[in-house]
């Protein structure tokens, strides 16, 4: 079986919250990339075989203490090097020439002057607009390297050492804000870098079969049935795999919208006729949850009761080793803080949820894969559309959506304004353009007034967000007409509120779930 992991872009971390999108560019240009710790051992890196290797930007400067250093010799592997803001000032640094504060710092918008369009800039005419975020600049340039690009606030906004294959941009390529970046990255991995376009779904799912087969052997497989895309796609693509021997179990966690058990039940035995089983753990997950206000708890506590509703009806049947669920990439970077500095945002209850110690092997085969690669995957696999197109659902369910404690009154206020929103969402013909749309129920009363009496009654927060892959988000303008109909109907159909506001918070800083 051919492997489609042989021509790979490596991208290393030192804390830019931009990092992610260059993986996800490399990845559109058809190459497969992968993020590791800017000081990922040297040793690791070649057994990784990349191709080329990127450095992402970063908060820090070059001279401050404790400021992120990779390692000097990862120069000495005879493969192209791209520096990106706090890359291309790291390897001035590491190469002997010289880094100083900027007099005026760069944010936003620049006019990139080209010097020499051959190279990375090949391609890009006299100039294009691009996007920094900087305030260091390089004073002095090492030697063997020469200005290829510059902006009226930096001399040297581009560099390259083209005979060794180094080049260093003091702007953002990978941001939607560089109009050409796109062509930018392509240079560096295509023309510079000597991959070609293997990385496409319809390989990594000859792959991935292969994998599964080989891994499974005549074991059973369980695999975390929700109804998402996302473990949709897993069912499907382990039964396409191993066939009779995945066993579904759809819990029901006492967590899911309105009609949920319903509709997922009717789906998947009629639809995409998956061997399924239906598991009712409504209570056992509320009485755990019972006074639980931290989230991180509250996920960590639905992670491990997942798997001991697993491990019961594992149980049952003889010859379960494997446990397959829909862990995806973002989910592994948001949870581990394994890439380099950048932070643990939350854990989710697939990864940093789960208990230590489980009696089951991890199947994962999205866990290398961004929201939209899965859909992708799954239409290569010929799931309709209308399940492919689901709007994301957290995997804790609405007690994510609950701030504060979660009793089944606060469940039931929660679930109703959900379906209140998606109903009128999907009626506007918004439902596919938007990545989320949520009710959130707020832990605060406030006062109002209905028939005339007074009223002290709970808050419901609206969330609509656009996104690309879950890492980056935008609120969505809502028309007023769409706002002021759900706030009516929440207010009026919703038994215990009284007012309804609207999140128009992006991510980053916020995050997509209020939890």
């Amino acid at each position: 079986m051919k492997d489609i992991h042989t021509e790979k872009i490596l991208v290393l971390d030192f804390g830019s919250q931009y990092t992610q999108l260059i993986a996800r560019r490399v990845r559109e240009a058809k190459v497969y990339s992968e993020i590791m710790p800017y000081n990922t051992p040297l040793g690791k890196i070649k057994k990784f075989r990349p191709k080329g290797i990127i450095l992402s930007g970063g908060p820090s400067s070059v001279y401050q203490k404790g400021a992120p250093l990779c390692s000097r010799k990862i120069f000495d592997l005879n493969i192209p090097i791209l520096g990106i803001c706090y890359g291309m000032q790291l390897m001035t640094h590491l190469f002997g020439g010289k880094v100083a504060r900027a007099q005026k710092r760069e944010y936003g918008k620049a006019e990139l002057f080209i010097d020499n369009n051959t190279g990375i800039l090949k391609g890009l005419g006299d100039g294009t607009v691009v996007w920094m975020s900087h305030g260091d600049k390089i004073d002095e340039m090492p030697e063997g390297f020469v200005a290829i690009g510059h902006t009226p606030n930096s001399p040297v906004a581009a560099m390259g050492n083209v005979r060794k294959g180094f080049y260093g941009l003091q702007f953002h390529p990978e941001v939607v804000h560089t109009p050409k970046g796109s062509e930018i990255l392509h240079n560096f991995i295509f023309s510079i870098c000597g991959c070609s376009p293997s990385w496409t779904m319809k390989s990594f799912l000859d792959y991935s079969l292969g994998n599964i087969r080989k891994a499974v052997g005549k074991k059973k497989v369980i695999c975390a049935l929700s109804g998402g895309v996302d473990s949709t796609v897993v069912a499907t693509l382990v039964s396409r795999a191993v066939g009779g021997q995945l066993i579904s179990i759809f819990v029901n966690n006492g967590l899911l919208r309105k009609g949920e058990v319903e509709k997922v039940l009717n789906l998947f035995s009629e639809t995409l006729h998956l061997n399924l089983k239906y598991a009712d753990a409504a209570d056992i997950f509320l009485k755990k949850l019972d006074g639980v206000i931290d989230p991180e708890q509250k996920r960590k506590i639905i992670g491990r009761e997942f798997i001991r509703v697993f491990e019961r009806e594992a149980k049952k049947r003889s010859d379960v080793v494997f446990l397959a669920q829909g862990t995806l990439y973002p989910d592994v970077i948001e949870s581990v803080s394994f890439k380099g500095p950048s932070a643990t945002i939350k854990t989710h209850h697939n990864v940093g949820g789960l208990p230590t110690k489980m009696k089951f092997k991890l199947i994962e085969p999205l866990r290398e894969l961004f929201k939209d690669e899965v859909r992708v995957l799954g239409k290569e696999m010929g799931i309709p559309d209308d399940i492919l197109w689901r709007q994301p659902f957290p995997g804790p369910g609405l007690a994510v959506r609950i701030l504060g404690e979660i009793t089944e009154g606060r469940l039931n206020i929660l679930r109703e304004a959900d379906a209140i929103v998606l109903e009128e969402i999907k009626a506007a013909g918004l439902y596919r353009d938007i990545w989320q749309s949520f009710a959130v129920l707020l832990p605060v009363k406030t006062v109002g007034v209905m028939g005339d009496e007074r009223t002290y009654e709970n808050v419901i927060a609206l969330r609509a967000v656009t996104s690309m892959d879950g890492m980056t988000a935008d609120w969505v303008k809502l028309p007023y007409e769409l706002l002021g109909r759900l706030s009516n109907r929440i207010i009026n159909e919703v038994k215990g509120v009284n007012r309804v506001v609207y999140d128009i918070s992006s991510k980053p800083p916020s995050t997509i779930e209020w939890e």
